[in-house]
C-alpha cells in the first residue's frame, strides 16, 4: 500500500471521527419523558441544596419563570445562555433519567453526548454527591414544567464549537476534589469545603483563570476577574487581613451585611439567591473552611492622612450619604472605616464603584442601601484617582498609589 492511500485512509477516517462527534454535539435527545415521583423530605432536600448550589442565579433570565433558562453569562469568549432546568420535554429536562442529570452536573455531558461549557461549574459540581444530585434533579422534575426555548449562545469561531471542550476536558478536567484552601479536620470543616467547594462553587469566581478559561488551582480562591469588578481573594490570610473574623463571615453570608460592608454586584445575588438560606449549621460550616479551623487574627486597619484633593472631593461628592468621617449612614450607605473594598491590595473594585455607582439593593430582615451614583462623567481620572487614593489611605491602611491612567484604563469604552 503507498503513502498516498495510506493518507487517504487516515484523512477519511479522521473525517468520520468529527462527523460522529459534531453529530453527537448536535443531535437532539428524543427520549422517553420522565415521570418521577418524590417524598416531600425529598424535594425539600432538593429544593433546599438548589439553593446551596445557587442554580437560580444562572438559570433564571431577569423577568423570567424560576429556573426556565435565559440568563446571559457574560464571558470573554461570548455570551452563554443559561439553561431550562424545569422538566420541560421539548426545551428543559424532562427526558432525562437522574443517571444522566448526575453526569451533566458532575461532567459536563449532556445525554444527547453533548458538551456543556464549564461556565456550568461541573469542574465543581463533580464532588457532588450522588443522594444531593438525585435531590435536587427530584426538586427540579417536580416543578412546573416551562416551555421556553434557551437563547443561542453568542460565541465567535473557535469558541463555539462545542467538539473542542473535548480537547478542554482532556487538559483541565479531573476528579480530584479541588485543593483545599484551609486546614482543618472537624467535621465542620469537611461540611464547609463541601459547601464552598463543590455545592456553591466559590473558586469558579473567586479563583484566577487561564488563557482558556481554565481555574488557576495553584491560586485557588485568590481572586478572580469578574466583568467590570473583581471577586476578591477570600483566602483566610487575605480575609484577615481585611478585617474578617469567622463571626463576621457567618453575619455577611446571612444578610449581606457586615462591619466590612455590604454585598454588591454578583455577590449580592449570591447571597440573596443562595448564602442566606443556610442553615444555621451550614453556614457556621462555610465560616469555619473559609478561615479555618485556627483562624488568623484579624488585622486591625491603620487610619491614615489622605491627600486634601482628594478629601475636597469626598466631602463635597461623598459624605452626604457616607458622613464627614465615614461613619456612613443607616439605610443609606456603608461604612468606610474598616470597609473591606478599601482594604483590597488591588483598587479595582472601588474605582468602579465610584465611575459606575451602584444599584439601590434589599438584603434580609429588611434591610436595604440607597443607590450610589456614578461619578465617571462628574470627576475626571485625575480626581478620581484622588479620591480613591484618600479613601485607601485614610480608612482602608494602604497606599495611596493609584494613578490617572489606571483610572482611564477602567473607563467603559465607548
Amino acid at each position: 500500500m503507498n503513502k498516498k492511500r495510506i493518507a487517504l485512509i487516515v484523512v477519511v477516517i479522521a473525517l468520520i471521527i468529527l462527523a460522529v462527534l459534531y453529530w453527537r454535539e448536535y443531535r437532539t435527545w428524543d427520549g422517553p419523558v420522565q415521570k418521577v415521583t418524590a417524598s416531600k423530605e425529598q424535594i425539600e432536600r432538593g429544593s433546599y441544596l438548589t439553593k446551596v448550589a445557587d442554580c437560580a442565579a444562572c438559570h433564571t433570565a431577569s423577568g423570567g419563570a424560576p429556573l426556565a433558562g435565559g440568563y446571559p453569562l457574560e464571558s470573554p469568549f461570548g455570551t452563554i445562555y443559561g439553561s431550562n432546568l424545569t422538566p420541560s420535554a421539548d426545551y428543559g429536562i424532562g427526558r432525562w433519567t437522574k443517571e444522566q442529570f448526575y453526569t451533566a452536573l458532575t461532567e459536563g455531558v449532556t445525554p444527547s453526548g453533548r458538551h456543556l461549557y464549564p461556565a456550568m461549574p461541573y469542574t465543581s459540581y463533580k464532588g457532588i454527591s450522588r443522594q444531593d444530585s438525585d435531590d435536587i434533579y427530584a426538586y427540579l422534575m417536580t416543578r412546573p414544567a416551562v416551555d421556553v426555548k434557551t437563547p443561542d449562545n453568542e460565541m465567535a469561531f473557535p469558541f463555539n464549537q462545542r467538539v473542542a471542550l473535548i480537547g478542554w476536558n482532556i487538559l483541565f478536567y479531573n476528579k480530584d476534589p479541588l485543593p483545599a484552601i484551609s486546614s482543618g479536620d472537624s467535621a465542620d470543616w469537611h461540611r464547609g469545603r463541601y459547601l464552598a467547594d463543590v455545592l456553591g462553587h466559590c473558586g469558579e469566581c473567586h479563583t484566577p483563570r487561564g488563557l482558556l478559561g481554565q481555574m488557576q488551582l495553584d491560586k485557588a480562591m485568590q481572586g478572580g476577574e469578574l466583568g467590570r469588578f473583581m471577586a476578591p481573594d477570600i483566602t483566610p490570610k487575605a480575609l484577615a487581613e481585611r478585617g474578617w473574623n469567622p463571626q463576621d463571615v457567618k453575619q455577611f453570608l446571612t444578610t449581606g451585611i457586615a462591619p466590612q460592608g455590604s454585598a454588591f454586584s454578583e455577590m449580592h445575588m449570591v447571597v440573596d439567591l443562595s448564602t442566606r438560606h443556610l442553615t444555621p449549621a451550614d453556614r457556621k460550616a462555610m465560616a469555619t473552611y473559609l478561615m479555618g479551623e485556627t483562624p488568623p487574627q484579624a488585622v486591625a486597619v491603620k487610619l491614615g492622612q489622605g491627600n486634601d484633593n482628594g478629601r475636597m472631593t469626598y466631602v463635597d461628592q461623598c459624605a452626604g450619604c457616607h458622613a464627614r468621617e465615614g461613619e456612613g449612614k443607616p439605610h443609606v450607605a456603608v461604612s468606610m472605616l474598616n470597609n473591606a473594598t478599601l482594604r483590597q491590595p488591588d483598587a479595582k473594585n472601588l474605582i468602579v464603584s465610584v465611575m459606575d455607582g451602584l444599584p439601590a439593593q434589599n438584603f434580609p430582615n429588611g434591610e436595604s442601601m440607597q443607590s450610589m451614583p456614578g461619578f465617571g462623567e462628574r470627576l475626571d481620572d485625575q480626581q478620581i484617582a484622588e479620591l480613591v487614593n484618600y479613601l485607601r489611605v485614610t480608612w482602608g491602611g494602604l497606599p495611596g498609589d493609584v494613578t490617572a491612567e489606571q483610572v482611564k484604563a477602567l473607563r467603559p469604552k465607548k
